[in-house]
């Protein structure tokens, strides 16, 4: 997608050799216009595909699933990294890796929300080693969901995530593919 490229040139930031920080329109400050178009090229893609559901972990992976959702017509849920007093019991479960924190969280799925009736499309932020990605697909195999597809805004293909998630048979789509940062530039995959 190539505003989203554009976008990532002007307003992302390289730090060392594997972090891009993008705070300034995904996940701090949010740009809508961009958001919106996002979505409407996810449910492009995965227009054949019957999603009943998408499916994201908080924070960073809720805004670009919404609009996703928004444009296929269909409930976006959320997998929690937090324990929530209102959410107890009754979950499905998968711990995670976060490289750019540097932590581990068990995130959860409330059973209300997910089940064998469901085709689902994955939405996040970021694909780098695929831990995210693997945890809700997880999920989704507790809850006996299809998985239809998973959508990456932003991936970085120098690290392991999409090899993984397609040798488990996954159609991966990344709007925007990273191949490097060589001098604190971002290179992309040309397409």
């Amino acid at each position: 997608m190539k505003l989203l490229e554009e976008r990532i040139l002007k307003d992302g930031i390289v730090l060392g050799d594997n972090v891009l920080k993008v705070d300034n329109f995904l996940n701090h400050q949010i740009d809508p216009v961009l958001m919106q178009q996002m979505g409407d090229e996810f449910a492009r893609y995965f227009a054949d595909k019957k999603i009943t559901k998408i499916l994201t972990v908080e924070t960073s992976g809720i805004v670009p699933a919404v609009f996703t959702g928004l444009a296929l017509g269909v409930k976006v849920v959320f997998a929690r990294k937090q324990k929530s007093l209102t959410m107890k019991d009754n979950l499905y479960s998968a711990t995670v890796y976060s490289f750019t924190k540097d932590v581990t969280n068990e995130i959860t799925i409330s059973k209300n929300y997910l089940d064998a009736e469901d085709n689902v499309l994955i939405i996040d932020d970021f694909l780098a080693n695929g831990q995210a990605t693997n945890g809700l697909m997880e999920i989704c195999n507790q809850a006996g969901a299809e998985i239809a597809g998973v959508g990456i805004v932003i991936e970085k293909s120098f690290q392991k995530g999409r090899k993984i998630l397609e040798e488990q048979g996954m159609d991966v789509y990344s709007l925007a593919r990273i191949k490097s940062f060589e001098n604190g530039t971002v290179q992309f995959i040309e397409e």
